[in-house]
């Protein structure tokens, strides 16, 4: 599992004129949890979503496992989940089952089957018996568990969470957070909650769109304590 930016630049058009979201930045991202911390508008979701594709980048490269993230859209995208702030971004069916269901339908062709697969994806994240509610029904920490689950239905090698932890209680930002750094996948986590970000391997703290600090997460954090 591996991340690579090569010279990776983010520009984009504003009123005011060409804005510069994210300077050249070359990185390699081997370690299994990786934390991007810093201010709001400092580049770091930016950086996030190069991984993926949900931003493009106006120049250079971003590479996950050798494969180039323009190039070889689709299959990065097979590799690399994605996890947004609120779940209501990606929770479009009408019940819980239906929406893990509709992550699988690439794997389970048949409809019954892709059901019975849904549900013990359910169970397996703490979902059991509420297949058949209505997402809109479920508390915030169940979306975002739900949210959660469709996304590693797919077993992405990758996963990009961005501030899942912010719209959540302390009990379930905590229970979200545990349930995170306990995955086998590679985790590049987007956070504002330093304690979370203090126990992943590594962390990079984003300011003015550039990496100011890489290293071990609690060294990371409290150079970051110290100096905001």
């Amino acid at each position: 599992m591996s991340i690579r930016l090569e010279s990776a630049r983010v520009v984009v058009d504003t009123v005011d004129g060409p804005l510069e979201v994210l300077q050249r930045t070359s990185l390699d991202l081997t370690e299994r949890r990786v934390a991007l911390i810093g201010p709001n508008g400092s580049g770091k979701s930016t950086l996030a979503r190069l991984v993926n594709g949900l931003v493009e980048a106006t120049s250079g490269h971003v590479l996950v496992d050798g494969l180039d993230v323009v190039r070889s859209g689709r299959e990065v995208r097979r590799r690399v989940g994605f996890v947004f702030t609120d779940p209501a971004a990606q929770l479009v069916m009408p019940t819980a089952v239906e929406d893990v269901a509709l992550s699988l339908r690439r794997t389970h062709r048949d409809a019954a089957a892709r059901r019975r697969a849904a549900q013990d994806v359910l169970a397996a994240y703490g979902l059991a018996g509420l297949g058949d509610r209505s997402v809109h029904t479920l508390s915030g920490g169940q979306r975002q568990l739900l949210a959660l689950a469709g996304v590693l239905a797919t077993d992405p090698t990758v996963l990009v969470a961005d501030e899942p932890t912010t719209l959540l209680d302390l009990a379930n930002a905590r229970r979200i957070g545990d349930l995170l750094l306990s995955l086998d996948q590679q985790l590049l986590l987007v956070t504002h909650d330093l304690e979370l970000a203090a126990r992943c391997d590594r962390a990079l703290l984003v300011d003015g769109g550039r990496v100011v600090a890489d290293g071990a997460a609690d060294e990371v954090v409290a150079h970051y304590r110290a100096t905001a």
